[in-house]
């Protein structure tokens, strides 16, 4: 997995295809910073998660509600 083909504004898509988030940038070499939700508050996931980019989407190994339950608030430190 190339990540930095990960660039900030790209859609991030669950397993099951729908857009859960979008790219803010890159916080180091692995985890990504995602943009604010409705309240107010930035995420992060790894990027262990990243399955692919396909059609300049980052798409995860897992639904979208998965993903919204395991995701941080920090970035994610190996």
């Amino acid at each position: 997995m190339n990540t930095s083909q990960i660039v900030p504004e790209m859609p991030v898509v669950c397993s099951q295809g729908g857009q859960f988030a979008t790219v803010d940038h890159m916080e180091g070499s692995d985890s990504i910073k995602l943009k604010k939700d409705a309240q107010g508050q930035h995420h992060y996931i790894p990027t262990s998660w990243v399955t692919g980019i396909e059609s300049g989407k980052v798409v995860v190994d897992r639904p979208g509600e998965q993903a919204m339950k395991d995701w941080s608030n920090t970035p994610t430190h190996h």
